[in-house]
């Protein structure tokens, strides 16, 4: 990506500056705060004071903070899978909206954003909006999702591989930390305690034990079908079921159609996204795909119609996973395949 101009870059630094060092009595009570320091994803951040004016680059970053009632305190969102999360919509509706995929990085300097939001370490990394170094030299701290390095690595192509399982506990210390970060940590601790109370209240009395799921996230040229340990590995393990591709600890491999059909899973869990970057991109293209496809039509989860429709958001490993195991628990449920 290429950089601002010199000028630019200098207001921008001096901006900054003035923003982490604290903005005097003008500034309401409710942001000032003590200066917070934390270790993410292999880098320090550091902000003196919470940020006024924060870009979010990824949805799923974007509705924690909508979530904790920081919608005045974003000057911008990028990069949308799906429509914002239900009891989002006002709050939403007042943030700008750079770009619906990555912006570049002048349009993201043009919002004059005193922090940056990320929830893949490739957006801020090379090849995305930035690199978070990039940020760092104009005096911008950068914070990208703990759940998309704990454990996983992204050195490789597609989306990375993961080490170990992902657990929602990794998702919880995000919202606390951007809590922490813009002062207002109750909220997060409040959050985080309403998450934890839906958790327990979908996977109640749910033994899954005997069905296998497949998730379908995008493409239906070279389907990316979710591996073991991301955010689907989270919403299988809480229900007690299996993933038909749980021997694979890529995020989202590629897997073609007759290796899908060979597995032949009970339940199809399927993403039912807005955006139209890939092929079959809507629950209903995927569907009416299975549904005339030779290797996938006869499946059994095609031929009994068992489909679980999430959004995006709820397959990537955001608060809003814990809408999918809402959903799948539900759905389960329904197909009578619950002990």
């Amino acid at each position: 990506m290429p950089l601002a101009p010199p000028a630019r870059a200098a207001v921008l630094l001096a901006a900054g500056s003035l923003l982490l060092t604290g903005c005097g009595d003008a500034e309401p009570a409710s942001a000032k705060a003590a200066a917070v320091s934390l270790r993410n994803c292999g880098h320090e951040v550091r902000v003196a004071a919470p940020p006024r004016h924060a870009v979010s680059l990824n949805q799923g970053t974007t509705e924690i903070l909508l979530s904790l009632g920081l919608a005045d305190r974003l000057a911008g969102t990028a990069t949308w899978t799906d429509p914002v999360m239900k009891g989002l919509e006002k709050a939403n509706a007042r943030v700008p909206r750079i770009a619906d995929d990555n912006p570049s990085f002048e349009r993201v300097l043009d919002a004059d954003p005193d922090f940056v939001a990320a929830s893949f370490v490739s957006t801020l990394g090379q090849g995305g909006v930035a690199t978070r170094e990039q940020f760092a030299k104009l005096g911008v701290p950068t914070y990208v999702s703990p759940s998309d390095c704990a454990g996983k690595d992204n050195s490789g192509g597609g989306d990375g591989a993961r080490a170990k399982a992902l657990g929602m506990d990794t998702i919880y210390g995000e919202v606390r930390d951007l809590a922490a970060v813009f002062g207002v940590p109750e909220r997060g601790d409040e959050l985080v305690a309403s998450l934890r109370q839906r958790m327990e209240k979908a996977t109640a009395g749910v033994d899954a034990s005997d069905v296998t799921l497949l998730y379908w996230f995008a493409n239906s040229e070279s389907p990316y079908m979710a591996g073991c340990c991301g955010a689907p590995g989270i919403i299988t393990r809480s229900l007690g079921a299996r993933n038909v591709f749980d021997d694979t600890h890529e995020e989202w491999p590629q897997i073609n159609w007759e290796t899908v059909a060979d597995r032949d899973p009970d339940v199809l869990v399927i993403g039912d996204l807005t955006r139209k970057s890939q092929t079959a991109e809507s629950a209903a293209r995927k569907i009416a795909f299975l549904e005339s496809n030779p290797a996938t039509r006869n499946m059994d989860a095609v031929r009994h119609k068992r489909y679980v429709l999430l959004s995006g958001q709820a397959m990537n490993p955001t608060i809003r996973t814990v809408e999918g195991v809402e959903r799948v628990a539900a759905a389960l449920r329904r197909f009578g395949l619950v002990k």
